[in-house]
Formats: C-alpha cells, structure tokens, sequence
C-alpha cells in the first residue's frame, strides 16, 4: 500500500470523483476515502472486488466443510459415488 497515495480525504473524492475512478483501474489498488481523520470508505475497482469476493466465497466453504469434518458429517466418496450412479444411471 502507498499510504501517500492511497488515502484521501472525502473532499478529494468529491471533487475528483472522475479521477478516483480511473486510477483504481488503471492501477488496481483501492483508495480509502477518510471523513474527519477516520478512514470511512474504500473505492475499489470491479474486478478487484469481484476477486475479493471470490476469495471469501472460498474460505467460506473451507471452513464450513472443516467445520463438518470436526463434526463428524462426512460421507465416504464410495457411497456419494454410488448414489449419483442409482439416481443418474438406472
């Protein structure tokens, strides 16, 4: 992170909103906006967002099928083999 660069007041938001927008896609890094001193925002370009959800999307179900394994709800891949076999192939 470019600290220097990459944290502007929401004053340099409004005024430059254009600006903003195009340098978080060319760049690709996100800017946070502050109010009064205190960090209250980030503008970030689209597919860095859509990337960062992805991402999370995944551990998400990393941890819940963790959590599934701790907790003993597993099913071997024999039996889930031979019931998509019973309700796809016969």
């Amino acid at each position: 992170m470019h600290l220097s660069e990459d944290i502007k007041p929401i004053s340099y938001l409004k005024s430059k909103t254009a600006d903003v927008i195009s340098t978080v896609n060319s760049n690709k890094r996100a800017i946070i906006i502050t109010q009064n001193g205190e960090a209250k925002a980030v503008v970030q370009d689209i597919k860095s967002y859509e990337a960062l959800q992805n991402s999370l999307a995944l551990l998400k179900m990393i941890n819940h099928s963790e959590r599934q394994i701790r907790e003993g709800k597993v099913t071997e891949q024999e039996e889930v083999f031979a019931a998509m076999e019973e309700k796809y192939f016969r």
